[in-house]
């Protein structure tokens, strides 16, 4: 359940630590392929992405691709555009009502970024069989779902968690629930890898939810983690 506190929201939750049942899903996701068919929206999608990240990468060969995934109405995306102008920063997010706002917040003038509608559990996939330079794979605020039964609706419980180590040199995942912070680290030793986890603060919040959490007075936990062998 989440509740209203000040002017953000506050996760309550059944889970009082990482779930018990962690380890053997994120075993199950590793060692057997997720074979559920693409949707032909997601075919179509990647195809028009495909095509950009080609015609932007062609063009210079200092040119980087950075995932922002979960974008919700973009002003993550945009931010990161501004900081990388070598880079395409790429905006995914399932909502189309959200993705829709980005006008709203291009408070930066940049052009190296795009924002697609999408789902993550077919993009994810076909993006990891490429071999786009993607330098930085970002997560921000992803729904937490916080019931304790729910653990297979995160992203480290999801079917799809196997493809997430293949996508980036560098994977940063932010939320204000520590334990969905901590299960991610777990699921990542799990897959063999060294995350790093930290509370997290900046003087510039990149998203409205770190926005409102913050001004709320609660707290951001980070991961990081390098993807490459």
């Amino acid at each position: 359940m989440i509740e209203n506190a000040g002017n953000s929201r506050s996760i309550t939750t059944n889970q009082t630590g990482v779930s018990e049942d962690l380890e053997k899903v994120v075993k199950k996701h590793l060692s057997h392929e997720f074979k559920k068919p693409f949707a032909p929206f997601s075919l179509q999608t990647f195809e028009q992405l495909s095509a950009k990240v080609t015609a932007f990468l062609a063009e210079d060969s200092n040119r980087y691709i950075i995932l922002d995934s979960c974008c919700g109405v973009g002003e993550s995306t945009v931010h990161l555009a501004a900081e990388n102008p070598n880079a395409l920063v790429v905006g995914i997010d399932k909502s189309e009502h959200r993705v829709e706002k980005i006008e709203h917040h291009l408070v930066h003038k940049v052009s190296n970024f795009v924002i697609l509608r999408g789902d993550l559990n077919d993009l994810w996939r076909l993006i990891a069989d490429t071999d786009w330079p993607i330098k930085s794979h970002y997560i921000l605020y992803p729904n937490p779902w916080p019931k304790a039964k729910h653990l297979q609706r995160r992203w480290h419980g999801a079917a799809v968690f196997s493809s997430i180590p293949k996508l980036a040199e560098t994977l940063i995942v932010r939320s204000n629930w520590n334990i969905y912070i901590d299960e991610f680290a777990q699921a990542l030793e799990i897959a063999g890898l060294k995350p790093n986890v930290s509370e997290y603060r900046s003087d510039v919040a990149m998203t409205p939810f770190e926005r409102k959490y913050w001004a709320s007075g609660q707290q951001s936990y980070q991961l990081t983690c390098s993807l490459e062998n």
